[in-house]
């Protein structure tokens, strides 16, 4: 039978890490990575194959959730059924607020917020008979104050709040939604918002990944429903 896992933001840190994790596990069959660009995804695609899964690329650019209708369809016509989606692409362009523009609030929401939303949308009715399990990776940034930050960590704080409430809407479908907040992790993301600290000091992605694939197990089952911060002491 065909287990399918969707996930975003493969191409490096988390999603990275994740994807090449999950595939040395038998927890899907098949592994679909949703970016933009087509040779880095390849590149993690390939090595998810040594693993013996079937995994591919599919285009979507995430910044224009407008846009993600055909790479909607391309994987709904390939699939009958999805077993699993992982939103874990993100953006951000750090600003304070007398610096930053309506525009960098919009790129940032069209990525870190709408774009997971339209995918969680229609990939459900996928999931409603026969149930299914949506990560969301949010960010501790979404829930303490970050001066400078305001469209990330604003983006971040509603997508915390979305997956509170779809966790609760999507339950009688037997769809279970877990939100992650990272802490400080060691991705090309946090170059951005802090491009001075010491990355070998703080938390590896493949750490958050190892968490993302616990909840995907059935020891997972009872963490849906709300903000799981991981982090590094």
């Amino acid at each position: 039978m065909e287990r399918v896992c969707i996930l975003t933001g493969g191409s490096s840190g988390i999603g990275k890490a994740t994807a090449l994790a999950l595939s040395k596990t038998s927890l899907f069959t098949h592994y679909v990575l949703i970016g933009r660009n087509k040779e880095t995804v390849d590149s993690v695609v390939e090595k998810m194959k040594e693993n013996k899964v079937e995994a591919m690329f599919v285009f979507g650019d995430l910044s224009k959730p407008e846009s993600l209708a055909n790479t909607i369809d391309i994987v709904c016509s390939k699939f009958k059924r999805i077993s699993a989606l992982l939103n874990i692409a993100g953006y951000t362009d750090p600003e304070p607020l007398f610096g930053t523009t309506l525009e960098n609030l919009q790129t940032t929401f069209n990525t870190n917020v709408f774009s997971p939303f339209i995918l969680i949308r229609e990939f459900s009715k996928f999931m409603r008979e026969k149930g299914g399990k949506i990560v969301n990776i949010a960010s501790t940034a979404g829930t303490s104050s970050r001066p400078g930050w305001v469209s990330y960590a604003s983006s971040k704080a509603s997508l915390i709040s979305m997956s509170k409430t779809l966790a609760d809407e999507l339950f009688e479908y037997g769809i279970k939604v877990y939100c992650l907040s990272p802490g400080r992790c060691a991705t090309d993301l946090r170059k951005k918002l802090a491009p001075d600290e010491d990355y070998t000091k703080i938390m590896q992605p493949e750490a958050v990944a190892e968490v993302i694939t616990t909840i995907l197990n059935s020891s997972g089952n009872f963490l849906d429903g709300q903000d799981i911060v991981v982090r590094q002491k």
